[in-house]
């Protein structure tokens, strides 16, 4: 499918980005735009499979091996 192109460093941020968004979904329950956090789903699933679309389309890569 795509090739790797996020490297560590770039994936443990997004992971720990996504899990911050994501949690603050869950603790603000009575926020009026809450659905906002859910965006953390993008940089979390970017994360777990090492790889960005977006970088793909830009020529971008992180990854010393890819």
């Amino acid at each position: 499918m795509f090739s790797t192109n996020v490297g560590s460093i770039d994936r443990i941020l997004r992971i720990v980005v996504g899990l911050a968004l994501l949690a603050g979904f869950f603790m603000n329950a009575d926020a009026q735009y809450r659905w906002l956090y859910l965006i953390g789903i993008v940089p979390l699933a970017t994360g777990l499979m090492k790889t960005c679309p977006l970088y793909s389309i830009f020529g971008i890569n992180t990854c010393p091996r890819g």
